[in-house]
């Protein structure tokens, strides 16, 4: 499977990478504001890639084809997971780095960053991705495949930084399901930067805010 996506370079030859995935029923559209509030000047130019998730029939929709990474088949999400579409949608992501370290930038320089079910592909993928990431950023979601990610992990990003953030007043992915991602990773010696905020399934401008900084310190 290779995903179509935007490009936005803030400059010529850049050496990071920020890899954007989107929510279901949305595109790579949806986060192109977000990556023009995002002010990484100081890391030189920075390319963002904003891929768009297959169309594909979502259960829980009424079987309704819009852009989703994997079938969500029931409102507990964790119940009747779709391991296959989460597999296949996690190695096309992974090509999708591949296909930058190939044009010269290193993986320690590539963040892969999710809101809501792209968040859940961004652990998913990032967590097992064999070579060292500069960072997961994981946005009002949740772990997939809770269960096999200790033995799956790969041992590359063990250490890799991850910035987690979550809406108190989540209806959507409600917040224990964010804690809960974050408990386990700790539990794994992940090095989890958390934060929550008075905000439903959004990003706010605090988010932002926090986001930018860590970005900025992470990659500095």
């Amino acid at each position: 499977m290779s995903l179509p996506a935007l490009q936005h370079d803030t400059g010529p030859d850049p050496q990071t990478t920020v890899i954007v995935l989107h929510g279901l029923g949305a595109d790579g559209h949806d986060f192109e504001p977000v990556c023009q509030e995002l002010d990484l000047r100081a890391l030189g130019a920075v390319r963002f890639i904003l891929p768009h998730a297959p169309e594909q029939p979502v259960t829980i929709n009424g079987g309704y084809v819009m852009r989703a990474w994997y079938d969500i088949r029931q409102v507990d999400l964790q119940r009747q997971e779709d391991a296959a579409g989460v597999r296949a949608s996690g190695a096309a992501i992974a090509a999708l780095i591949d296909a930058e370290r190939a044009r010269g930038v290193p993986a320690g320089r590539i963040v892969l960053m999710g809101f809501s079910q792209g968040c859940a592909m961004a652990l998913f993928t990032g967590l097992r991705y064999p070579e060292r990431l500069g960072g997961i950023v994981a946005l009002s979601g949740y772990q997939p495949l809770a269960d096999s990610l200790e033995a799956e992990r790969s041992d590359a990003n063990r250490l890799a930084p991850v910035f987690m953030a979550h809406g108190r007043l989540d209806p959507v992915v409600v917040p224990a399901r964010g804690e809960a991602a974050r408990d386990q990773l700790r539990a794994l010696g992940q090095a989890v930067e958390w934060r929550d905020y008075r905000m439903e399934h959004s990003v706010s401008p605090e988010e932002l805010r926090d986001l930018n900084a860590w970005l900025l310190k992470t990659l500095g």
